[in-house]
C-alpha cells in the first residue's frame, strides 16, 4: 500500500514529471535511426555478411544497382553514365562503353558482353555505391541518380527497393497511429461505461508510447517493422491494464468515501493482476529475442520495454488523470452497452459437449492450414511493396528486357591462375538459369593479357585480394530454383577456391530462409516453455498450463491456418512473431476465467456454477480486450500498402477475435471436462470443502 498511496499523494507531482520527459522522449525519437534493410539482421559469421563486409573493404564497394535505361541513343547514354558517376558515393559505372572505351578493341569483345548490357530497345548501367546498401548516404544517391535519369530511367537493386521502402512508411506510418487512437476509442466508447474514460486512457498510454519510442534512442537503431508496429501494438496490448485499473476503481468508489482512498486500493489490486498478465506478455516478446535473424530481437526488446512502462504507466500516470479528472469522468458515466452474459455463460457450460466435439474437429484443420501456411510464405522483400512504386517496376523491367531476375557476385582469389578463372566461369555459366559470368577474364578472353590493360578497368573487378565476378540469374530472389542454382554455384567456387565466397541478395536470402526456419521452430518452444512456466507458478496447478496454452495454441492455429486455405501467401516474419505475440497477448483471456473459476470452485461451488459464473464474469472483459486489439490493429491492416505490415497487423486482429472466442466457448468446456483432474492437480483446491461439494 506504500507505493499506491504514494501514488495518490504525489499525483500531480507524476503527471509534471511526465509531461517534462515528453521533451526528450520526442527529441530521442526522433535521433533513433531506422533500419529498412532486412538482410542487415543475419547473423555476422555468415559467408554473405563477412563477404559484402570484404567487398566494402577491399573493393570499396558496398550497395549495388542495375539501371534500365529506355529508348535512349548510345550517345547520351554515354553522358547520362558521366552524370551518375558525379553522383556521392557511386563508386563505379560499369557499362558496356566502359569497357570498350580504355583501349580494348571493340571487336576484340564477346558478343555476349554486348548482349549482356544492350537490347533493341534498353541499355544497362551496373552501378557500386561506396556505402552499404541500406546506408543513408546510399538512400540519397539513389535518389539522386533517378533525379538526374529522368523518366527513361528505371533503378533496380536493394538499395533502391530501401529507399521505395523508407519512403512509403515514413508517409503512412503517422497515418497507423491515427488510425488505431481513432478505432481503439470508438471501440472504448461502446464497450466501456464513460465517455471521457477512452480518452483519459489513450492520453495516458500514448505518453508510454512516446516514452518507448525515444528511449529506444539507445538501441542506436530499430527496425522499420518494429516503429511501424510498436505504438500500435503497445497500445492494444497495454489497453487491458487500463480498463483494469479503471473497473477496480469503480468497484472501490462503492466502499470507500474518499476517492483517494479508493485509488489507493485500486492501484493495489491492479498492481497485483496486471503484474502476472503483462509476465506472460513480455515472455511472449521475450521469446523473439532468441532469434538468431536478429530482428526478433530489434522487435521483441522494444515490445518487451513497452509492456513494462505500460504496466508502470497504469499504476502511476493513468491513476494520477482518473483522480485529476474524477469529477468530469463520475459526471460522463453511462451504463454499459453490454449486456449481462448469465444466459450466454449458462447456454455454454450446458451445451459443453457441443463444443469439446467443436474443439476435436478443429484441430486437425488447423493444425494442416498452419504447417502449410509456414511452408508457403515469401521472403522476397519486393513483395511487399504495391506493384506501381518504381523499384518494382525497374525489376520488371529488368526481368522483362534483360531476363534478370537476380544479380550474385562472387570473391575469388585473386592469385588464382587465368585458366582455373576460365574452367570456373565456364561450369558456372552451365548452371541453370545462369545468363553469363561477368569477369575480367570473360571480358576479355585470353586474346588480350591481363597486364597491358589499365589500372582503370582491372581495378573495378579485380583487387590485390579478391577478383570480383557479376553473374546474372534468370531466376527470382528466394525462389527454390535460385537456392538450387546458389548451392551449384557454391560447389563450383569452392572446388576452385576454398575460401572464396557468393554473396549478393539471393544468396542473403537463402541464409535468412535457413536461419528463419530454425528461429521458428526455436521461438515458439521457448515462448511455450515460458508462458507454461508463468501459468504453472500463477495458477498453481499442474494441469491448467496444458489446458490454457492448448486454447490458445488452437487460436493460433486457426489465424494461421487461414491464409493457407484463402489461398495467400505471408511475408516470411509474419508466422514467426505472430505466434509469439499472439500467445503472449492473448493468453491472459484465459488466465482471467481460470482465476475466476478457481476462484468460485475454492469457495465451494459445484463445477458448472463455477465455470457458468466465471464464464459471465469474464465475457465483458475479455470482448473489450479482445475488440481493442482488433481495433488497433485492423484498420492499419486495410490502410497499408506495405504487406508486411498489412499481413502482421490482419493476424493479430484476426487472432484477438479468434483467441477471444476460443476462450469464451472452448475453454468452458475444457475446465468442465477435466475438473476433477484440474482439482487434484492445483494447490488448494482439493481441499474438504470441495470434497463434500457435488459435482
Amino acid at each position: 500500500m506504500h507505493f499506491s498511496k504514494a501514488v495518490v499523494k504525489y499525483r500531480v507531482l507524476i503527471l509534471i514529471l511526465t509531461a517534462v520527459l515528453m521533451i526528450p522522449a520526442v527529441l530521442g525519437m526522433i535521433g533513433t535511426r531506422i533500419n529498412y534493410d532486412m538482410l542487415d539482421y543475419l547473423p555476422g559469421d555468415m559467408d554473405t555478411v563477412k563477404g559484402q563486409e570484404e567487398l566494402l573493404k577491399d573493393f570499396g564497394k558496398g550497395a549495388f544497382s542495375f539501371i534500365i535505361v529506355e529508348d535512349m541513343p548510345q550517345k547520351d547514354v554515354g553522358k547520362l553514365t558521366e552524370k551518375i558517376k558525379t553522383v556521392d558515393h557511386v563508386e563505379t559505372v560499369l557499362w558496356y562503353n566502359t569497357l570498350a572505351d580504355v583501349s580494348i578493341p571493340m571487336e576484340i569483345l564477346p558478343d555476349e558482353i554486348y548482349e549482356a548490357f544492350n537490347t533493341d530497345h534498353s541499355t544497362m548501367i551496373a552501378v557500386f555505391f561506396d556505402s552499404a546498401t541500406s546506408a543513408d548516404v546510399t538512400m540519397d544517391a539513389i535518389r539522386e541518380i533517378r533525379s538526374v535519369a529522368g523518366k527513361q530511367c528505371f533503378v533496380s537493386g536493394m538499395s533502391a527497393l530501401v529507399t521505395d521502402l523508407k519512403d512509403l512508411c515514413e508517409k503512412e506510418e503517422p497515418i497507423y497511429v491515427a488510425i488505431a487512437v481513432i478505432l481503439a476509442a470508438v471501440a472504448m466508447l461502446i464497450f466501456l461505461d464513460g465517455w471521457l474514460v477512452p480518452f483519459v486512457f489513450l492520453l495516458s498510454i500514448g505518453m508510454m508510447i512516446l516514452l518507448n519510442l525515444g528511449t529506444n534512442y539507445f538501441f542506436g537503431e530499430i527496425s522499420y517493422i518494429t516503429k511501424a508496429l510498436s505504438a500500435v501494438l503497445q497500445l492494444a496490448v497495454t489497453m487491458d491494464y487500463s480498463i483494469f485499473l479503471w473497473h477496480s476503481y469503480n468497484e472501490k468508489r462503492e466502499l470507500y468515501a474518499d476517492h483517494k482512498e479508493a485509488m489507493a486500493y485500486a492501484i493495489r489490486d491492479t498492481l497485483t493482476s496486471v503484474v502476472g498478465s503483462s509476465a506472460t506478455t513480455i515472455a511472449g516478446f521475450a521469446a523473439l529475442c532468441f532469434m538468431t535473424f536478429t530482428l526478433g530481437r530489434d522487435l521483441g526488446l522494444v515490445m518487451a520495454k513497452g509492456v513494462l512502462l505500460g504496466v508502470l504507466g497504469c499504476v502511476t500516470v493513468l491513476p494520477s488523470l482518473i483522480l485529476v479528472f474524477d469529477k468530469p469522468l463520475q459526471k460522463t458515466k453511462h451504463r454499459s452497452l453490454i449486456p449481462d452474459m448469465k444466459k450466454m455463460a449458462g447456454f455454454v457450460t450446458k451445451r459443453f459437449p457441443i463444443f469439446l466435439v467443436i474443439f476435436l474437429l478443429l484441430i486437425a484443420p488447423a493444425l494442416y492450414g498452419y504447417q502449410k501456411t509456414n511452408d508457403e510464405v515469401y521472403y522476397d522483400m519486393g513483395q511487399c511493396l504495391p506493384e506501381d512504386m518504381e523499384y518494382v517496376i525497374a525489376n520488371s523491367k529488368l526481368s522483362e528486357e534483360f531476363n534478370i531476375a537476380s544479380t550474385h557476385m562472387v570473391l575469388a582469389d585473386a592469385n588464382l591462375s587465368g585458366k582455373a578463372v576460365r574452367s570456373m566461369i565456364k561450369e558456372m555459366e552451365k548452371v541453370d538459369g545462369v545468363k553469363y559470368v561477368l569477369g575480367l577474364e570473360s571480358v576479355i578472353g585470353s586474346a588480350v593479357p591481363e597486364e597491358i590493360l589499365p589500372e582503370s578497368i582491372v581495378s573495378i573487378l579485380k583487387s590485390d585480394k579478391w577478383e570480383l565476378f557479376l553473374i546474372n540469374s534468370e531466376y527470382k530472389v528466394a525462389s527454390d530454383q535460385v537456392n538450387g542454382q546458389i548451392d551449384s554455384l557454391n560447389a563450383i567456387l569452392k572446388k576452385y577456391d576454398p575460401t572464396g565466397m557468393l554473396i549478393g541478395e539471393a544468396p542473403c536470402m537463402k541464409d535468412m530462409i535457413e536461419t528463419t526456419n530454425h528461429d521458428f521452430q526455436v521461438v515458439n518452444a521457448i515462448s511455450i516453455l515460458a508462458i507454461f512456466l508463468i501459468i504453472f507458478f500463477v495458477e498453481k496447478s499442474a494441469t491448467l498450463p496444458f489446458i490454457l496454452i492448448a486454447v490458445i495454441e488452437l487460436a493460433i492455429f486457426i489465424n494461421l491456418g487461414l491464409p493457407h486455405y484463402l489461398g495467400q501467401s505471408l511475408p516470411f516474419i509474419a508466422p514467426i512473431c505472430i505466434s509469439t505475440i499472439q500467445l503472449g497477448a492473448t493468453v491472459d483471456y484465459a488466465i482471467l476465467m481460470t482465476t475466476r473459476y478457481k476462484t468460485e470452485r475454492i469457495a465451494g461451488n459445484d463445477k458448472r456454477s463455477a465455470v457458468t459464473t466465471a464464464l459471465a464474469a469474464s465475457i465483458p472483459s475479455i470482448i473489450v480486450s479482445g475488440m481493442g486489439l482488433f481495433a488497433a490493429t485492423f484498420g492499419v491492416a486495410l490502410y497499408s500498402d506495405i504487406d508486411i505490415i498489412k499481413s502482421m497487423c490482419m493476424l493479430m486482429a484476426r487472432g484477438a477475435v479468434v483467441s477471444m472466442l476460443c476462450v469464451i466457448f472452448i475453454l468452458p468446456a475444457l475446465l468442465m471436462l477435466c475438473d476433477k483432474l484440474i482439482c487434484v492437480t492445483t494447490l488448494g483446491m482439493n481441499s474438504k470443502k470441495q470434497k463434500q461439494t457435488k459435482n
